[in-house]
């Protein structure tokens, strides 16, 4: 009986919890290096096979993206959307030789991007001892037993291309740029695809 309630005790005093949240906005250096390498690989996965006949083409870009209806006005989204935009731009131009036109009548290719997410992803799961609210921290304080805290910037978009923008349906393609940690109880050990060597 004591050591049935002993075991009690010890399993809610460990408490395994596991936490996700969609980050919306690109405070600090680290949110807008995980987003804008997320996008500048995102590029790299264009199908080569399918834009190679784009070399000499005049191309009209469409590009949509769901905004939080309380961003559509104004917002980190609609930079982040604007930024992917002119980076595709300059892929096309670049890697496939197409020409950038300012309208559909000029085109003779139009390719209409679906933007599925242009955000960061953080997720923590793992074992630790909470210790409530601490003053001065701003959160509930807790010791990492053993955690492995997830940080992404991720990238997606399909597209469809051809003559009126609407053949041609790409595969769905995704770019994942991670910064992730295992904490444990006094160190955490990062490991990460950030860093970018030029």
């Amino acid at each position: 009986m004591r050591f049935t309630l002993l075991v009690v005790l010890v399993a809610l005093t460990l408490v395994g919890c596991s936490s996700r949240q969609l980050t919306d906005n690109l405070n600090g250096s680290t949110a807008q290096r995980l987003v804008t390498h997320s996008i500048d690989d995102l590029m790299g996965e264009l199908e080569h096979e399918r834009l190679e006949r784009l070399k000499g083409q005049r191309v009209y870009l469409e590009t949509n993206f769901p905004y939080p209806s309380r961003q559509k006005a104004s917002g980190d989204q609609s930079l982040v959307k604007d930024y992917a935009d002119k980076r595709l731009a300059l892929a096309l131009q670049r890697q496939f030789g197409a020409q950038m036109v300012d309208s559909k009548a000029q085109a003779d290719q139009v390719m209409n991007v679906f933007y599925n997410s242009l955000a960061t992803d953080q997720s923590d799961f793992g074992f630790s001892v909470p210790l409530g609210f601490i003053p001065g921290i701003g959160q509930n304080a807790k010791i990492n037993l053993i955690t492995l805290e997830k940080y992404h910037g991720i990238s997606e978009m399909y597209y469809f291309i051809g003559a009126t923008g609407v053949e041609n349906r790409s595969d769905t393609l995704q770019a994942v740029v991670r910064t992730d940690a295992l904490g444990l109880p006094f160190i955490t050990i990062p490991f990460s695809n950030l860093d970018r060597e030029e």
